[in-house]
């Protein structure tokens, strides 16, 4: 048994760290705790960055920080400022000398990298926040002084269907700052609020708790309250900080928190920069696919291994208003689980965008079980790009999200069984491997080949690269789902059902055969054929369209009026349910059923390696020898009400 530290707000860093000395700073106490200890903090604000010294060295033998029990311990990355002098009507400014800033000035810092799309320039990593209501940063001080409500921001194509997720009132509340070598000076318009009396703070940290080395490993964090972090926009082939990280370590357990309010990235278990940072958009020699590529590599030659990075449990967290992602990640993400997670309102100020963003999104997401949590309201949900070999999504709830997942130039084996996906567009199926079992998808598919980039695939349930090949679409299963029709298509590509792998040949034989038909040649004749898809024992409700050589399924134009409803206690599934669904043959899938991928050659397994039997549903029922088509077992004829979420 190791020591426990104690931190209050009324403490003292000369103090002895005890229960009845405690420190005063979090800080204080993670330069001393050492492999077995624990840190205890007290009811309070603590605005700092907390940068942990030392390393745990293994799960029976970590650092845990965690909050109080039954006391609410907050992080900020912000600072209270009550200095604000009016300018003008509702225009207040406020003058910060920047040594409060240290060497990052949220203020000077732009926001930008690799695939960082809008605004090309003159967006910053600081806000400003109003009783905790998060401004819009304004182009010029003038546009601070008579704001308008933004209409100008970047809406990808698959957002224009949908109104803008926050109140477009918000964005009048705006600031705008002019920093020169001794002072930084905010403009802010608090529409008739008097800042010097309202709680008003700006961001100061790039992070609220992240280790500014690697190799900080078995640390648990709990408990805790953190928000207003001015972190970095996070591609896969940048130095990725958030609010909260991992900082390319192994082992940490984050659970029980609130996070909220980062400029960028909630949670982070991703990269680190020696292995490549933004070399594209600041080089401009080569295409950030190939840094991308690269930065895998030089990974593998630092030590990325299952024994050194990874394995983090991300659990029960709440995550929400975060600019660019819940949860970001690239190769330190290795073998981790993210269960029973609320993530919401993630990216939808569309203050600013890139091709980075979402609830959870995560490069090289192998062998990663992202199950049972809760993702809505998100301009895209879950989006697993690059390598997600082994990954499994499963029980999760998807809703009023622009997209809810998007898997991306992957070549399976990936699962993705027994979940809700009430959105108007459920997938980008930009991928190859996949299998889809037991979901309700409310929504419709967009599925494409990658012909012009080479990814790699892995030795199973390692990091070793095998290979690396294209993606031809297909080599899908998809068994027992629920596809709902009747919603709008938002590109030519996205419709409901399966009518899309029409023309897919249906089994490895078949392929193969046409894979001959072409003549001689190496790949030229894989191009040609279109790989197999394994469909079956589907139910297609609304007028949802089934693959042309899909034998056992069932076909009805009636609505199941199915609706999310948020009630005090929970969120409810509503819909109805027609008699013949029931009748559609089925049986428990498992490894066996599912086979093995075409290009990577290897099963779906769990990630020790062990066959799956999908026995149970999204509730944890047991499922019967033939069980319910879509996720829940306990789905009945006629109407139903069943509670999804808050149990």
């Amino acid at each position: 048994m190791g020591r426990e530290y104690h931190v209050a707000y009324n403490g003292s860093d000369d103090a002895a760290g005890t229960k009845e000395a405690p420190f005063r700073t979090i800080s204080r106490a993670a330069a001393v705790a050492q492999t077995g200890d624990v840190v205890t903090v007290h009811e309070g604000v603590y605005r700092e960055w907390v940068k942990p010294l030392h390393s745990g060295y293994s799960n029976i033998s970590r650092i845990i920080y965690q909050a109080a029990e039954g006391e609410k311990a907050v992080i900020k990355g912000s600072e209270r400022i009550e200095n604000w002098e009016r300018v003008e009507g509702t225009v207040w400014k406020a003058m910060i000398p920047n040594e409060l800033f240290g060497e990052y000035n949220p203020y000077k810092e732009q926001l930008g990298g690799d695939w960082f799309v809008y605004p090309e320039e003159g967006l910053h990593a600081g806000d400003v926040y109003l009783n905790g209501k998060s401004f819009y940063e304004a182009r010029s001080l003038d546009e601070v002084m008579d704001p308008v409500m933004r209409q100008d921001g970047y809406n990808p194509p698959w957002t224009h269907h949908r109104e803008p997720l926050l109140h477009p009132e918000d964005s009048i509340y705006q600031w705008y700052a002019k920093a020169d070598k001794e002072t930084t000076t905010i403009y802010a318009n608090f529409q008739g609020a008097d800042p010097n009396r309202e709680l008003t703070e700006i961001n100061v940290r790039k992070c609220c708790f992240y280790p500014d080395r690697p190799g900080m490993n078995y640390i648990t964090v709990r408990g805790f309250e953190m928000t207003q972090a001015a972190c970095p926009w996070t591609p896969p082939t940048a130095d990725q900080p958030g609010l909260l990280g991992t900082h390319w370590s192994k082992g940490w357990v984050i659970e029980n928190n609130i996070i909220h309010d980062a400029k960028c990235s909630g949670i982070s278990i991703g990269k680190e920069a020696s292995t490549g940072h933004n070399l594209s958009s600041r080089r401009h020699r080569k295409p950030g696919y190939q840094y991308q590529m690269e930065s895998v590599f030089r990974a593998l030659q630092i030590g990325w291994s299952r024994e050194t990075i990874g394995s983090h449990v991300i659990r029960n967290n709440v995550i929400y208003d975060c600019g660019q992602n819940g949860i970001v990640g690239h190769m330190g993400c290795v073998f981790s689980h993210i269960t029973g997670n609320h993530i919401y309102n993630i990216a939808v100020k569309h203050e600013f965008f890139g091709y980075e963003i979402a609830g959870i999104k995560l490069h090289a997401a192998i062998d990663v079980q992202i199950c049972n949590n809760n993702i809505h309201n998100c301009t895209l949900g879950t989006w697993l790009d690059w390598q997600a070999q082994g990954a499994r999504i499963n029980g999760n709830l998807y809703y009023a999200n622009d997209r809810d997942l998007m898997m991306e130039v992957t070549h399976g084996p990936y699962l993705v069984d027994n979940n809700i996906f009430a959105s108007e567009y459920n997938f980008d199926n930009i991928a190859q491997g996949g299998a889809y079992v037991n979901n309700l998808c409310c929504g419709t598919m967009r599925r494409e080949a990658v012909l012009n980039r080479s990814t790699p695939y892995h030795f199973p349930h390692t990091t070793q690269v095998a290979g690396t090949a294209l993606v031809y679409s297909g080599d899908d299963r998809l068994y027992q789902n629920i596809f709902v029709g009747g919603g709008p298509a938002y590109t030519e590509q996205s419709i409901a059902g399966t009518a899309g792998y029409d023309g897919c040949t249906t089994s490895l034989e078949e392929y193969i055969e046409r894979v001959l038909a072409t003549g001689n040649g190496d790949v030229e004749m894989f191009e040609q054929a279109v790989q197999p898809a394994y469909i079956e024992g589907n139910g297609y409700l609304n007028g949802a369209p089934a693959f042309e050589r899909e034998m056992n399924h069932f076909l009805s134009r009636k609505d199941p009026g199915i609706r999310i409803v948020e009630e005090a206690d929970g969120t409810y599934l509503e819909m109805e349910a027609e008699k013949e669904l029931f009748e559609i043959k089925t049986e428990i899938i498992c490894t066996e059923k599912l086979g093995m991928v075409r290009i990577v050659e290897a099963p779906y397994e769990d990630p020790d390696g062990n066959p799956v039997v999908l026995n149970t549903d999204y509730l944890g029922i047991q499922r019967k020898t033939s069980p319910v088509v879509g996720p829940l077992e306990n789905l009945k004829e006629g109407y139903n009400r069943i509670k999804v979420w808050g149990r």
